[in-house]
């Protein structure tokens, strides 16, 4: 176990809260401040959850040296500047998930992480977990044969949030929903991809809001996946094979995994530990890491975390959804998709175009 580590927290939303919270009940581990560009809302977190210092600004923070770790948990659109501010001030740094609005971003991140040496990981929690040794052991010991295809599901009636609809946000479902089932289609079958199609549906201000993902492996499996803001899901993934089926209930926090053979009958079930809230796991990896000196986590390491947003570039290109702020950086559309089309052929993965359906009707009950 490491030594008493310290943790900064950037922003005070949902996330922040939670990661306060499960903080509070960590051991070896202790919240020591919290940042806001509001004054008043950092200084009534901090009190809410027990927190040394509040913030007025994210540069104050980074000035701080008995922080140790700094969880950034603002919208999608700001991550890249906030990582970059900590690097360049030397902090460690865990980032939500999506880790950035594109993978050029993500790219640059790692690169300056590198020439600074600064630890940086992102906080994709379900990779973290014990309870996926768990499931890949399961899916390893061959009780439902030779794994041929998988589902994902992840949907929440959530269209009404604004970091989730607006462009300027890095708003849509796929950086924030659909994140978790490619994740855990590259848990369960890998990276050898063949091909990535898919459909979606988008909102009227230009983001996704309904996706329908299917990717091909060269070996013959698939994986169709599915994710949504406008409605609530199952959360299922289920793994199919020639001897049974696998379910795993809440793709975003494993709650327990379930064998079903031939006959449809359960013959093996096992529930996710308990836990505090799930994003210790994270936490006390990073922590051990830093203690040892290393620059990233083992179960997010920083290529997984790249290939998983370049799959997100080529899907957001198929559909056409682009960022304010990505135009604006000199990346129009049409070069944008170009560009992300010809890395994507590198890497062996035939990108095909699915067709977009027009925006949710005004009438749709959400």
């Amino acid at each position: 176990m490491f030594k008493q580590k310290r943790i900064g927290i950037m922003g005070t939303g949902k996330m922040a809260e939670t990661m306060a919270g499960t903080v509070r009940k960590m051991k070896n581990v202790k919240c020591y401040g919290v940042a806001s560009r509001n004054e008043g809302r950092a200084q009534e977190f901090a009190d809410h959850y027990g927190i040394k210092v509040a913030y007025t600004s994210y540069e104050e923070m980074l000035l701080e040296d008995k922080i140790d770790l700094i969880y950034i948990a603002t919208p999608h659109s700001e991550h890249y500047a906030n990582m970059k501010l900590c690097i360049e001030n030397g902090k460690s740094v865990l980032c939500e998930k999506a880790f950035t609005a594109n993978a050029r971003q993500a790219e640059e991140i790692f690169a300056l992480a590198k020439e600074k040496g600064v630890f940086v990981a992102e906080a994709m929690w379900v990779r973290y977990m014990p309870m996926l040794t768990t499931i890949k052991g399961i899916l390893n010991s061959g009780i439902i044969g030779e794994p041929t295809m998988l589902t994902a599901n992840l949907g929440y009636p959530v269209s009404d949030k604004k970091r989730l609809t607006d462009p300027a946000l890095a708003g849509g479902a796929l950086l924030d929903l659909g994140v978790y089932t490619l994740n855990f289609a590259d848990m369960m079958f890998g990276r050898e991809i063949d091909k990535i199609e898919s459909s979606c549906v988008l909102a009227d201000t230009g983001v996704d809001a309904s996706e329908s993902i299917t990717i091909t492996y060269k070996d013959g499996r698939m994986a169709v996946l599915n994710s949504t803001m406008n409605g609530l899901s199952d959360r299922r993934g289920v793994v199919y094979g020639p001897k049974g089926y696998i379910v795993v209930e809440n793709i975003n926090n494993f709650s327990s995994v379930t064998v079903y053979d031939a006959n449809y009958k359960a013959v093996k079930s096992v529930k996710a530990p308990k836990q505090i809230t799930g994003y210790e796991y994270e936490v006390y990896s990073c922590m051990e890491a830093i203690e040892k000196g290393e620059k990233e986590c083992w179960e997010m390491p920083h290529a997984e975390t790249l290939r998983i947003m370049k799959q997100m570039d080529a899907l957001r290109a198929q559909w056409g959804v682009v960022y304010p702020f990505e135009r604006a950086d000199g990346n129009p559309e049409e070069q944008e998709r170009e560009e992300i089309e010809e890395e994507i052929k590198k890497e062996g993965i035939e990108l095909l175009t699915g067709e977009v359906e027009e925006a949710i009707p005004e009438d749709t009950d959400i």
